[in-house]
């Protein structure tokens, strides 16, 4: 994840101070999940039981609402504590609410809170500081009752903080200046709704290692796509529309960018502008409900329905459904800048309730501590901020009819300690990242029942980044496949990467993930992502170009070292380079994840942070000129290939041995020349050009043989093509070079070109790559 470079940073350099975390949690705590937090009806709708955790917090009320937005309260009640396992209850008669205060239709609420840092007074008002003392105590306590705090166990809410209607956003702040202004009326407030029982109709069990992932925007994927009816364009109903065309694609596994609520309502009050607008999502202000904004039916419930609606859709068609989750901060965000900086905090929600068990603080408890760049970590070290973690990801799974989680900055998961420092450690049985797997199994190698985890394997500073480093049960994003792979294409004679690490990459990064018991599919290969170019501007532009005017930006941030080249600004070398890095992806051992719009050389214009960009520069083009239809066809046929053929999808790392008696061993690695490549020549930096071989018959392959050349060097080379096996020939899929670009690019199989047998000499272009079969 990328976004603001202006967001606030807190300071820590002073504080290395570990403090000891809460490795003995009690079994009250641990016993948390089983006690249904949140506001659920009885079986009969006749009672409605508010559940909320507070482990610091001395009076806590439930405030009712007939309206979500612009109007008081119509009821209040106060919630007794259970002081073994910190949980606050009240339950509440639905036929009061109707008779007594006129609720008859959706209950709206929210929470006001009262601790050690201002306690309770019978005679404070709203808007007032009666009982006040601090804003932040020597304990880390923020309670502030001014503020309406949204339930962090609500299934759905009814509206973002800020509005078109409700834009000031300090009524939600601390600090002299604004911890009197009352949040009520502009507040989101929990949905109290039903249990939803629709299907989500027959969940894939398909292998992770047998997956295509594609990744994109809900919102992205059809706001420009005019096949869609107008109303339902950018929700999950218009996304569900195009289950189709991705299995058509050949994609197993689309990959949608945070659907969990976040602030983006705002993105429409100026919608020529870029100001303040949130469109990637990764400030969640709730784990549990699925974004409004993205659902065409917004009444209660709809985001839910239309939710599931739409999962069913591409189950219906084989495809799984994976989330992008942000467990290491929170929509509330951080500090605010200026003069008063320690005590302006957002107070909507976890913050309010209890800031030191659902934030990793500082070691004086006083300021946020941060390794996300957006304000200050979640405290995934606390058991009772897991719990959230753990109950929500099975809400997803379980109602909801998720097949697996893409996991933002997710070494903020593998956490050791609470408050004062912070240290990744996968052996720690304690941390998220291993509770995770343990209480939600992750899917079999073989495929069948359970979860895929994904983990971005980075956060920012201290040991944060690990890459290959992740416990037993994650797939990881391998940043070190993206990195090497760019270098080798993009920046030859300035970076070296060697024929043996690029061979390392191709064979599933057995570096990174063979020392661990993890597999080849445990790397989660990729040339680009959201944060970032796209496959085409990887090929398309030297340098960012985020200063641009609306549509196209202007966005801030940013990575400055893309590993990009823009082909001396030829344009059928850039599309020849796209070919190339999509070839990489499809062929190498691992799982294979492109961005959505790549198969068609989506452009962002060179911007390369469009977290703030809601426009219809950003989202999916479907209007296709004859290259983009090309670069398309190319895409599913090269996709449809793999997925054709297993031994590019092996489950263990290659053998480099004969296993069957047939004299050809598994995977054997080749010079130009055609003999055997060996450490010298791997291990040589004047070396561009590697080629492989595969035994199709040792990994259940229709084809007997598969062969692949890379050239890496600007000039032509000659490959002297080996055995293709007893009575073969070698004939040719694909080549990625210029003069093979058309619609025929790829050829369909049955129609694969001959070229002929052992000791043929076929020439690759420079920065090409040739795929054969042999038959």
């Amino acid at each position: 994840m990328r976004c603001s470079n202006t967001a606030v940073r807190v300071l820590l350099s002073v504080l290395f101070l570990c403090v000891t975390p809460w490795l003995g949690a009690s079994r009250a705590e641990a016993a948390i999940n089983a006690l249904a937090l949140g506001a659920k009806y009885d079986a009969t709708q006749s009672n409605i039981t508010f559940k909320v955790y507070s482990s610091r917090a001395t009076r806590i009320e439930v405030w009712i609402y007939k309206t979500p937005s612009g109007a008081q309260q119509v009821a209040k009640y106060v919630l007794s504590k259970n002081a073994s396992t910190h949980v606050w209850t009240s339950t509440v008669s639905t036929a009061t609410l109707k008779n007594t205060y006129g609720v008859t239709g959706t209950v709206f609420y929210g929470y006001r809170a009262w601790g050690p840092n201002w306690p309770y007074s019978s005679s404070w008002v709203k808007g007032s500081g009666t009982g006040f003392i601090t804003d932040i105590d020597n304990s880390g306590n923020r309670f502030n009752p001014n503020k309406l705090l949204l339930d962090p166990y609500a299934v759905e809410i009814s509206h973002d903080p800020n509005t078109a209607t409700c834009a000031d956003g300090t009524i939600y702040a601390s600090g002299a200046a604004h911890r009197n202004k009352d949040s009520g009326t502009c507040a989101p407030k929990g949905l109290v709704l039903a249990a939803n029982t629709s299907s989500v109709g027959t969940r894939p069990t398909r292998a992770l290692k047998d997956d295509v992932i594609y990744e994109v925007h809900v919102r992205g994927l059809t706001m420009n796509d005019t096949s869609v009816v107008a109303s339902k364009r950018g929700t999950y109903a218009g996304a569900a529309t195009k289950a189709a065309y991705l299995a058509g694609l050949g994609i197993t596994a689309v990959e949608f960018l945070p659907i969990q609520e976040t602030q983006n309502d705002t993105n429409d009050v100026d919608p020529n502008s870029t100001s303040g607008d949130n469109y990637w999502g990764y400030m969640t202000l709730n784990y549990f409900a699925p974004d409004r904004r993205y659902s065409s039916d917004k009444t209660a419930g709809g985001p839910t329905r239309e939710w599931k609606a739409m999962v069913k859709a591409f189950h219906d068609v084989g495809i799984k459904v994976l989330v992008d989750v942000v467990y290491n901060h929170t929509g509330e965000g951080g500090a605010w800048g200026g003069s008063d900086g320690l005590t302006v905090y957002n107070l909507q929600s976890f913050r309010g309730l209890d800031n030191p068990t659902y934030y990793s603080l500082t070691a004086d408890l006083k300021y946020s501590w941060d390794n996300t760049g957006v304000g200050g970590n979640y405290n995934t070290r606390n058991t009772t901020a897991q719990n959230l973690i753990v109950d929500s990801l099975a809400y997803w799974r379980d109602t909801l009819g998720v097949d697996g989680f893409r996991f933002d900055l997710a070494s903020v998961l593998g956490n050791t300690c609470q408050h004062g420092c912070f240290n990744f450690d996968k052996m720690d049985s304690g941390n998220a990242l291993n509770r995770i797997v343990n209480e939600l199994p992750p899917r079999p190698a073989a495929g069948g029942s359970g979860i895929d985890l994904i983990a971005e394997p980075w956060a920012i500073g201290g040991n944060s980044y690990q890459v290959g480093g992740f416990p037993t049960g994650w797939a990881e994003w391998n940043g070190k496949y993206r990195d090497d792979l760019r270098k080798k294409q993009n920046q030859l004679g300035v970076e070296v990467v060697t024929t043996g690490t690029l061979a390392t990459r191709f064979a599933g990064s057995s570096d990174l993930y063979g020392d661990d018991g993890r597999k080849p599919w445990h790397s989660v290969n990729l040339m680009v992502a959201h944060d970032g170019f796209t496959l085409a501007d990887l090929y398309t532009y030297n340098s960012k170009q985020n200063n641009q005017p609306w549509p196209y930006g202007p966005s801030d941030g940013g990575e400055d070292h893309n590993i990009s080249w823009d082909q001396a600004g030829i344009a059928v070398d850039q599309r020849k380079a796209a070919r190339t890095g999509l070839a990489f992806l499809m062929l190498s051992a691992g799982v294979p994840m492109i961005t959505g719009g790549d198969e068609f050389l989506r452009t962002q214009f060179g911007n390369n942070n469009v977290y703030n960009l809601d426009s219809a520069a950003n989202w999916l083009l479907w209007s296709l000129d004859s290259n983009d239809v090309n670069h398309q066809t190319f895409t599913r046929r090269l996709i449809q290939f793999r997925n054709a053929h297993p031994s590019l999808r092996p489950l263990n790392f290659y053998s480099g041995i004969d296993n069957n008696g047939n004299v050809m061993e598994q995977l054997r690695w080749f010079k130009p020349d055609g003999a055997q490549a060996d450490a010298a020549y791997f291990n040589s930096s004047s070396n561009h050009a590697i080629a492989w071989r595969i035994d199709g018959t040792e990994l259940g392959d229709s084809a007997s043989a598969i062969y692949i050349a890379y050239n890496g060097w600007s000039g032509n080379v000659n490959f002297s093509l080996p055995w293709p096996g007893t009575g073969k020939n070698w004939y040719r899929v694909t080549d990625t070079a210029t003069w093979n670009e058309g619609p025929n690019a790829v050829n369909l199989p049955g129609s694969e070109a001959w070229i002929g047998g052992e000791g043929t000499v076929y020439g690759v272009q420079g920065r090409s790559l040739l795929l054969l079969i042999a038959k």
